[in-house]
């Protein structure tokens, strides 16, 4: 399988355009998931240039090379498609509905092919029982204390 994979706020803490430290497990996870269960990984970010330059080194440093950053091929000339968005069957970010799952439970559902959970709110609710809720969650429980 592709997998997109963001910088910033999911591989490391969102310190952009320093880069944070980074988040526990994530590069453990992702070259498992590159090594082991053969997915191709592709970085997808927002930096650009030397900013994505160093994005790269630093997961390069740590064991993890990038199939391509910001392309769909390691050949192709960044830009050239017109699109930032990479073509992946999967994309990995820390702006998902519901935010950022523990990378455990990331590793899980690509490894299960989704079958570990029933459903989305599943997810949302293992990905934060040891956190604090989101908005939204917040927000579900409100409407049905009101009820």
């Amino acid at each position: 399988m592709v997998i997109a994979v963001d910088f910033d706020g999911t591989i490391v803490e969102h310190k952009y355009p320093a880069i944070g430290q980074e988040i526990p497990f994530a590069i453990d996870t992702l070259i498992r998931l590159q090594r082991e269960e053969r997915h191709q990984l592709i970085l997808w970010t927002v930096r650009e240039g030397e900013l994505l330059d160093e994005a790269v080194d630093f997961c390069r440093k740590r064991g993890l090379e990038f199939y391509a950053a910001n392309k769909n091929f390691p050949e192709e000339e960044a830009g050239t498609t017109g699109c930032r968005k990479v073509n992946a069957e999967l994309y990995i970010d820390d702006r998902n509905l519901g935010g950022l799952p523990d990378w455990g439970i990331i590793y899980k559902l690509i490894r299960n092919r989704h079958d570990t959970f029933s459903s989305f709110e599943d997810i949302v609710n293992s990905a934060h029982s040891k956190r604090k809720k989101n908005f939204f969650l917040r927000l579900g429980e409100s409407i049905e204390k009101r009820k």
